[in-house]
């Protein structure tokens, strides 16, 4: 069911549309939420059409010298209308699948999601990339990656987390695949969350670092550990990377990506 809203008017797409959840009313605004002038009756002489039609152009120039954009397509303004005419819920967020996991993930703005990526297990990363604090390369402000405990069969999702955080955050803060330090290594860590949390429908478990650098902000490292979809019976390892500081990514982002994991279906 689309909810209650304004949505372009399907039969008059110059105008908004009260929806209230199950029929079209009679009230009509513009773009920009000033009254929209009154539709002429049916059998209206041609004088009182025309005055009703430079009532709307009145209407129309107020909105845009007021700075609004009045005429705009459905797709462009977000709305887009069903075949009966009802408007369209508003889209899904992206997503990006790991079908070895069985597991999608939401793609928040800012963030690219990919399967193509060069680094081992990378599903996501923040877009563009900055000079390393240590200045030994290019270096991203966020970073997933999805992957496989290969080695913890049967083990709790708990106990997986715990044993996944400092080798995630050695590999996202300490030494790369080169072994350079692009911060120049990890000087201490902090907890700053851990418990459980559903995951996908599953019950999961989640450790949250704060890693501090010798070189720049440093960042937040999490390992979410959960039980695959995928018939594998190794748990599931979704670590998030964020640098800190003004420019590295809002920590709602981890948050975001954690909530938003569901089955792949």
């Amino acid at each position: 069911m689309t909810p209650p809203g304004w949505y372009a008017d399907p039969q008059a797409p110059h105008l908004e549309r009260w929806w209230d959840g199950r029929a079209w009313t009679e009230h009509r605004r513009t773009p920009t939420g000033l009254p929209a002038p009154p539709t002429p009756a049916a059998g209206a002489s041609g004088r009182a059409k025309v005055v009703a039609l430079i009532s709307a152009g009145a209407v129309l120039a107020t909105a845009i010298v007021a700075g609004g954009t009045v005429l705009r397509t459905d797709v462009a303004g977000g709305r887009d209308t069903r075949v009966d005419g009802a408007p369209a819920a508003p889209p899904p967020p992206s997503l990006v699948v790991d079908r070895l996991n069985g597991i999608a993930l939401p793609v928040p703005p800012g963030w690219t999601g990919t399967s193509s990526l060069a680094e081992d297990d990378v599903v996501m990363t923040t877009d563009g990339t900055y000079a390393c604090p240590a200045a030994t390369g290019r270096c991203r402000h966020g970073q997933v990656m999805s992957r496989t405990a290969g080695s913890a069969e049967g083990a709790s999702p708990r106990t997986v987390a715990e044993r996944d955080v400092p080798d995630a955050a050695e590999t996202a803060y300490g030494h790369d695949a080169d072994g350079r330090q692009p911060y120049g290594g990890i000087r201490s860590h902090q907890v700053v969350e851990a418990g459980r949390v559903a995951v996908a429908g599953h019950d999961g478990y989640l450790v949250r670092w704060r890693v501090r650098t010798a070189d720049g902000p440093g960042g937040y490292v999490q390992s979410l550990a959960f039980p695959s979809d995928s018939g594998i019976p190794a748990p599931a390892v979704v670590r998030i990377v964020l640098d800190a500081g003004p420019d590295g990514p809002p920590l709602s982002d981890m948050d975001e990506i954690t909530k938003g994991i569901r089955p792949a279906h």
